[in-house]
């Protein structure tokens, strides 16, 4: 391939800027292009990998531009994130670091980080855990957010963690009656409970948090904020760990 032809393949991204500083460059004329056109196609075919290079760099640039997109936007939205009352907190409120999940009581993936969560938090001592309500996957899910909610507003902390991890681990549909016996398995007084799932103050926590993953470009969960970074997903407990140890390590 001639280096002309190969210098516009390689150039192609810098052109806009290249035509505000360079004299403009005589246009092709039809045989031209056609061939330079089979010149790049004979070259392509013969180089693929010139093509997989290229997305790969393409794929890089597109992940560092997220990163900046996602740390600007944490920075934005930092006491929404980190320092809303109506998120519960667990872990140790006092850790040096907060992990932040948006999470579904039905999601299959949030069940199985259930564990791992639980484990990185315990063993590591010093994280700040915030439950954010996000009932994505229909009805059951809605409603069981309703219900730790209600739990949360009407008997404190420590009983919605007990609700919390007994939603989590549920089998089955929740239903009225499943979540009035799950009230009662943990010492509460079921109807209250049931009567406030609907009330305006439950149901703001859950449009507020709704507002706010739209905001954050999240759609799925369970997602994870940590300092300045999002994860959106679902991540075995080895790379959870790194994101902590990158999080502490960027100061």
């Amino acid at each position: 391939m001639t280096r002309l032809a190969l210098g516009l393949i390689l150039g192609l991204a810098s052109l806009p800027a290249l035509a505000e500083t360079q004299p403009s460059v005589p246009a092709m004329t039809d045989a031209e292009r056609a061939a330079f056109r089979e010149e790049v196609r004979a070259y392509l075919l013969e180089n693929p990998e010139v093509l997989i290079e290229a997305m790969d760099v393409l794929q890089a640039r597109q992940e560092e531009a997220d990163a900046l997109r996602d740390v600007q936007m944490v920075a934005s939205l930092n006491d929404e994130i980190f320092n809303n009352p109506n998120d519960w907190v667990g872990g140790n409120p006092e850790g040096d670091i907060t992990l932040v999940e948006f999470m579904d009581y039905r999601c299959g993936y949030c069940r199985k980080a259930y564990e791992e969560v639980d484990q990185l938090i315990q063993t590591d001592g010093k994280i700040r855990f915030v439950v954010k309500e996000f009932p994505i996957l229909g009805e059951a899910s809605l409603m069981s957010a309703q219900f730790a909610i209600a739990v949360r507003q009407l008997h404190g902390d420590e009983a919605y963690a007990k609700v919390h991890d007994a939603l989590m681990t549920l089998r089955g549909e929740p239903s009225p009656e499943v979540l009035g016996r799950l009230a009662g398995d943990l010492g509460l007084e079921a109807q209250p409970i049931l009567d406030r799932m609907s009330a305006p103050e439950v149901m703001q926590v859950i449009k507020d948090n709704h507002a706010l993953a739209d905001k954050m470009q999240i759609t799925g969960t369970p997602a994870f904020v940590l300092k300045d970074m999002v994860m959106r997903g679902y991540a075995p407990l080895d790379v959870m760990r790194d994101f902590v140890a990158d999080a502490r390590s960027d100061g």
